[in-house]
C-alpha cells in the first residue's frame, strides 16, 4: 500500500503546473498535527495537498462561475487512484483503507468542494455498494470501468415526494420475465450529466413498505431513462445535479444488486460510510474557510496593525479552529471504527453533524472577517459559504442525523422508542 502511494506522490509532480501562492492560501498546519500518521496516511495527505493546491485551488472559482464540471482533473484524480481509494487492488482499485478516504476527501475538498462531491458520489454512494453487494459479473461490468475517473457513477435515492423518508419509494420495479421495468423519478442526483450508470433503488413488493425496496444496477443512456434539466443549485455548482425519470425502463433481471427486498438495508449502509465522506467535505470547506480568514487577517491592516492582532478576530479565529479540530476527530474516529468492522452508524451521523456545521460556521465567520471582501467573488469566502450549505442537508439532514444519533444511544441504554 506504501509502494502504491509513493508512486502516487511522484504522479502529482506530472500535474502540477501552477505555483500558488495566493491570499488564502494553506500553510504546513492541519491535518497532520493532531495526530501522527502513518507513512501511508501521511503520504496520500501530502498528495492530495499538492494536487488541490495545483490543480483544483487555481480554478475552483472558474469551474463555480461556469458551472464547468472538472473533466480533465477528474480524469488525474481517477490516474492518482483517488476514484476508488478503498476499492480492492484485485478489483483494480487503490486498495487504501476508509481512513485514507477521509483523508483524501478533506484534501481534496479543500481546494474545490464541487471536486470532492464528484470524488464522494463515485467513491461511496456508487462503488460502495457494488463492492459490498456486487457479484463478480457486476462488479467486471458496473465497477471496473468505473476506477480511474474516465466513467464516474451516480446513486438515486432520494425522489420529488418522499425526502428523507427513504422507506418510502414511489419508483417501482416489476418482474417481466427475464427483465424487470423500471417506472418513477428520482431527484436531486448528483454527477447525473456525466454519469455512465446508476445504483437505483426501487419498490418491488409495495406490501412489505421498506423490506419490499430493492436495488438496481441501471447503464446509462438507455431506452426508459431521461435525464431531466440541469439544476441552478446555491453551491457546489461544478457538480451535475438533476432529476432521472424512468418510463418502462428494462434492465436484464442480472442486474438486482443483492437480493430482491433488500435494497434498504444497502441503502442504509451506504449513507452510513458516504456520511464519512460528507464530513471530510466539510472539512476541507472548514479548514478553506480557516485558512482564507487567518492569511487576510494577517495582511489586513486597520488602526495601525493587522487584524489578527485584535482580541476580537483572535476569538473567531480560535472557535473556528476548536470547531474544525473537533470535527476532525470526530469524522477520524468514524473511519477507524468503520476500518476496525465495528459499528460505526452514530459515529458517522456525529461526524456528518459536527463537520458539516463548523463548514457553516466557519464559512460565515470567514466572510465576517474578511468584511466586504468576503462578499464579492474575487475572494474565496462566499463561495465557501454557499458550498458549505449543502452538507449540512444531503445524505441525511442535519435533523436526521440527530434521529440517528439518539436513536442509537437510547438503544445502547437498552431503551427502545419503537
Amino acid at each position: 500500500m506504501a509502494a502504491r502511494i509513493r508512486r502516487l506522490s511522484k504522479t502529482v509532480l506530472t500535474f502540477s503546473r501552477y505555483s500558488v501562492v495566493h491570499l488564502c492560501s494553506r500553510n504546513e498546519r492541519g491535518v497532520s498535527n493532531l495526530a501522527n500518521l502513518s507513512e501511508t496516511h501521511e503520504m496520500l495527505r501530502k498528495t492530495c495537498r499538492d494536487f488541490a493546491d495545483n490543480e483544483l485551488a487555481p480554478i475552483a472559482s472558474q469551474l463555480d462561475k461556469e458551472h464547468k464540471y472538472p473533466k480533465k482533473q477528474i480524469k488525474q484524480m481517477g490516474d492518482l487512484g483517488l476514484m476508488c481509494v478503498d476499492i480492492a487492488e484485485s478489483d483494480g482499485g487503490t486498495g487504501l483503507d476508509y481512513f485514507a478516504y477521509a483523508l483524501a476527501m478533506d484534501e481534496i475538498s479543500r481546494g474545490c468542494a464541487s471536486t470532492g462531491c464528484i470524488m464522494s458520489v463515485n467513491n461511496s454512494l456508487y462503488l460502495g455498494p457494488i463492492k459490498n453487494f456486487g457479484n463478480s459479473k457486476q462488479k467486471e461490468q458496473f465497477l471496473k470501468p468505473f476506477l480511474h475517473g474516465d466513467r464516474v457513477g451516480c446513486f438515486a435515492l432520494s425522489e420529488p415526494g418522499n425526502g428523507s423518508d427513504a422507506g418510502a419509494a414511489s419508483t417501482v420495479a416489476k418482474s417481466d420475465g427475464d427483465y424487470w421495468i423500471l417506472n418513477g423519478s428520482k431527484a436531486w442526483i448528483t454527477n447525473s450529466a456525466q454519469a455512465e450508470a446508476v445504483v437505483v433503488f426501487a419498490t418491488t413488493d409495495k406490501s412489505k413498505k421498506h423490506k419490499g425496496i430493492s436495488a438496481f444496477l441501471v447503464p446509462m443512456p438507455i431506452e426508459g431513462l431521461t435525464v431531466g434539466k440541469l439544476e441552478d443549485k446555491l453551491g457546489i455548482r461544478a457538480t451535475s445535479t438533476a432529476t432521472l425519470t424512468f418510463e418502462d425502463c428494462r434492465i436484464p433481471k442480472q442486474n438486482l444488486l443483492g437480493q430482491e427486498g433488500q435494497g434498504f438495508k444497502i441503502a442504509m449502509q451506504t449513507l452510513d460510510a458516504g456520511r464519512i465522506g460528507i464530513a471530510s467535505q466539510g472539512l476541507g470547506i472548514a479548514q478553506a474557510s480557516l485558512d482564507c480568514a487567518v492569511n487576510y487577517s494577517a495582511t489586513r491592516e486597520a488602526f495601525g496593525q493587522p487584524i489578527c492582532k485584535t482580541q476580537i478576530i483572535q476569538t473567531k479565529l480560535a472557535d473556528m479552529a476548536v470547531r474544525l479540530d473537533s470535527a476532525r476527530l470526530l469524522t477520524w474516529r468514524a473511519a477507524m471504527l468503520k476500518d476496525a468492522g465495528q459499528s460505526y452508524t452514530k459515529e458517522a451521523a456525529m461526524a456528518k453533524l459536527v463537520a458539516s456545521e463548523a463548514a457553516t460556521y466557519n464559512s460565515h465567520q470567514a466572510i465576517q472577517i474578511l468584511g466586504g471582501m468576503g462578499y464579492v467573488t474575487d475572494m474565496p469566502a462566499e463561495r465557501h459559504y454557499r458550498d458549505a450549505r449543502i452538507t449540512e442537508i444531503y445524505e441525511g439532514t442535519s435533523e436526521i442525523q440527530k434521529l440517528v444519533i439518539s436513536g442509537n444511544l437510547l438503544k445502547e441504554y437498552g431503551i427502545s422508542i419503537h
